[in-house]
């Protein structure tokens, strides 16, 4: 699996994306991960890729021509060759991230190309262009699309086969399951008076995943009554 990130801030991206499981497998060859800076495109001598909207309104907006000018590079043949593409822009008007949309991200394309918005956005007609969707991470607002182009990248790499060990690292984790995950523990087995529950030290493989599998229900009843809806 490629990701291309279009971005003002490539070194962001980068950093958080350079470390633990994900940048191991980036040096493993199992992912790619390129950061483009859509500065690098501008004709402006100062490198400017914002200017005032029209209408009105605060603040700038993000020109469409270095941004596509940008898109052109990295998706060139001679540079990309990947063929089962897919542009993605980073926005809160998008349909909200989950599980299941990242697997079925991660089952259906090789090469994802993401849109990193910053000011007040970015002009509607390269948007209409160049992206397949829009995707958010929640019903808030930040400074920028980097850190959710970090999460999706993360959320969608783990199913990518040789990062995690084996399906199992991520098939049954909490929402993965379609519960929330149940309670762990390790040693000490005593903490501030509290004990690892007894089944766990049993032995009994079928009494403690009947157990792991109660614990889940209770959780997510608590926390997450509407994972339930379907069960």
């Amino acid at each position: 699996m490629r990701f291309d990130i279009m971005t003002l801030f490539p070194e962001l991206v980068s950093t958080v994306l350079s470390e633990s499981i994900i940048g191991r497998a980036q040096k493993a060859g199992v992912i790619e991960v390129h950061a483009h800076n859509i500065r690098d495109y501008s004709k402006d001598k100062h490198r400017r890729v914002d200017d005032t909207p029209y209408g009105g309104g605060m603040g700038m907006l993000m020109s469409p021509v270095p941004i596509y000018d940008c898109f052109s590079a990295i998706t060139a043949p001679e540079v990309n060759e990947c063929t089962r593409r897919h542009v993605i822009y980073m926005s809160p008007r998008g349909q909200v991230l989950t599980q299941k949309k990242a697997k079925e991200l991660a089952a259906n394309y090789d090469n994802i190309v993401i849109l990193c918005g910053h000011y007040e956005g970015i002009d509607q007609r390269v948007i209409d262009e160049i992206v397949d969707e829009e995707i958010s991470i929640g019903d808030y607002v930040l400074t920028g699309g980097e850190i959710p182009a970090c999460i999706l990248v993360d959320c969608v790499s783990r199913m990518i086969d040789g990062v995690l060990s084996a399906p199992d690292c991520y098939e049954n984790e909490s929402i993965a399951s379609g519960l929330l995950e149940y309670p762990q523990y390790t040693r000490p087995y005593e903490f501030h008076g509290k004990k690892v529950p007894d089944v766990l030290l049993s032995g009994h493989h079928a009494n403690i995943a009947k157990w792991r599998y109660e614990q889940s229900l209770i959780i997510t009843a608590e926390k997450r009554p509407d994972l339930l809806k379907d069960k």
